[in-house]
């Protein structure tokens, strides 16, 4: 069971999280509807995660996002899923790379995951366990995004499939599941794309943080 607060300003999607929530075992304490009472929340129930939105009141802009790197830099680790309804490249750099120093589990994902509840609640339990989780259609922007000399095109067609599930949060044993080779193979493919992306070949969050803080200067806002 997790302790958690969610933070979401459409009513009928706050208690919709709410109610799925809680059917699966969890603790919801706190539910509210803007950036101020996240904080508020965050700071008087000390959670074991937070789910929130992205555009809150007043401006609707990126108020959640604001709060949840505040929130961070005041509860080192704290593991946050931030939810969004439009793929915004910027937002998930913001994210993951104000999180690159502790440990705590981050994701970033769009609004439509939670129709696919298996999936949303395996994100939320990654999260809440300290990894980090990307949405694929982030991933997938992220890693097209690049020009004639961006090192990605040093990658083979395997390399590339590779980061993609690594800069979803994937280990290497999951990686290798999935694509149906052995988890030596997947060690030695991110060997190599370490080596060709001149990255330090780090286990956990930071390899992803690492992609994506690569990707930052690409990164354009999404609206």
């Amino acid at each position: 069971m997790l302790r958690i607060v969610i933070a979401e300003d459409a009513v009928l999607l706050r208690a919709g999280l709410v109610e799925l929530l809680e059917r699966v075992g969890h603790r919801i304490v706190a539910a509210v509807g803007d950036a101020a009472a996240l904080v508020r929340a965050v700071d008087a129930e000390r959670p074991d995660a937070v789910v929130t939105d992205v555009r809150m009141p007043p401006a609707h802009r990126d108020e959640g996002l604001r709060a949840a790197l505040e929130l961070r830099a005041r509860h080192p680790g704290l593991p946050v899923l931030v939810l969004s309804q439009y793929v915004a490249t910027a937002y998930a750099t913001r994210l993951l790379g104000a999180g690159s120093a502790d440990r705590g589990g981050l994701g970033y994902l769009l609004k439509d995951r939670v129709l696919e509840v298996g999936d949303f609640l395996d994100a939320l339990e990654r999260v809440a366990a300290g990894q980090t989780v990307i949405d694929p259609e982030v991933v997938r922007i992220l890693l097209a995004r690049h020009t004639a000399d961006d090192p990605l095109r040093r990658l083979t067609p395997r390399e590339r499939e590779v980061l993609g599930l690594m800069a979803e949060g994937w280990n290497n044993q999951a990686i290798a599941q999935r694509l149906t080779v052995t988890e030596a193979s997947v060690v030695k493919h991110a060997g190599n794309i370490f080596m060709k992306l001149d990255l330090d070949p780090v286990e956990g969050n930071r390899r992803v943080l690492a992609v994506l803080a690569y990707h930052n200067n690409q990164a354009e806002q999404s609206t």
